[in-house]
C-alpha cells in the first residue's frame, strides 16, 4: 500500500472520527454549567485598562 493511500484511508476514517469527537467535546465544554461566567470574563479582556 502506498503512503498516500494509507494516509488517505486514515484521514477518511479515524481522523474524521477524532475531529468529530473533539468538536463535540468543545461544544459540551462551552455549554456546561458555569461556563457563562468564564466566557464573559474572557470576552471582557480586551476592554480592561491596565
Amino acid at each position: 500500500m502506498e503512503t498516500y493511500t494509507a494516509m488517505r484511508q486514515f484521514a477518511d476514517s479515524w481522523a474524521l472520527l477524532a475531529m468529530t469527537l473533539f468538536f463535540l467535546g468543545v461544544v459540551a465544554f462551552m455549554f456546561r454549567p458555569g461556563a457563562k461566567k468564564a466566557a464573559e470574563d474572557a470576552a471582557a479582556i480586551p476592554l480592561k485598562e491596565d
